[in-house]
């Protein structure tokens, strides 16, 4: 075998394809109508279409209805009533009176971490408890600070 330098190097047959050359007479076999069809908006100097072009039929955009407004800035919280919490102190699964994001998730009143925490004041609350969550309704705190117990507010990790 030939030694291999620069000068010798070539590609391997069959690995390089001639351009199809159209438009460019009857003898390359691709003249006359340079592979576009006869007539037809296709064959037509300067057509293109769109990717969203549907052929004029009326768009899919303009024929879904559309209402309503969605918030871009509109906050999802996962809902714990007093009620909850009650029972939940009552079961003795809320460690010293504490209750926080982990708690929550811990005794199963809450099914995700990343989601924030609301509490509000649906039912009765008599245990005393130090509550902290991303957020609370009035009626909610005043149920809160009527057992004796306390509220403060969490940073959410989101909220940059």
């Amino acid at each position: 075998m030939a030694n291999i330098t620069l000068s010798t190097l070539k590609y391997a047959d069959g690995s390089r394809k001639r351009t199809k050359r159209i438009g460019r007479g009857q003898g390359s076999g691709h003249g006359g109508t340079a592979t576009k069809g006869h007539k037809g908006q296709a064959a037509r100097t300067g057509a293109l279409n769109k990717p969203w072009f549907e052929g004029g039929q009326m768009p899919l955009i303009r024929r879904v209805p559309k209402f309503g407004f969605h918030s871009p800035f509109k906050i999802d919280y996962q809902v714990v009533n007093v009620g909850i919490l009650e029972k939940l102190a009552a079961a003795g699964k809320l460690p010293d009176g504490n209750v926080t994001l982990e708690s929550l998730h811990a005794a199963g009143a809450v099914a995700k971490r990343s989601v924030q925490v609301k509490i509000l004041g649906v039912g009765e609350l008599k245990a005393k408890l130090k509550v902290s969550v991303h957020s609370c309704s009035a009626s909610a705190k005043q149920k809160i600070e009527a057992a004796g117990g306390s509220f403060t507010s969490v940073a959410s990790e989101k909220s940059n």
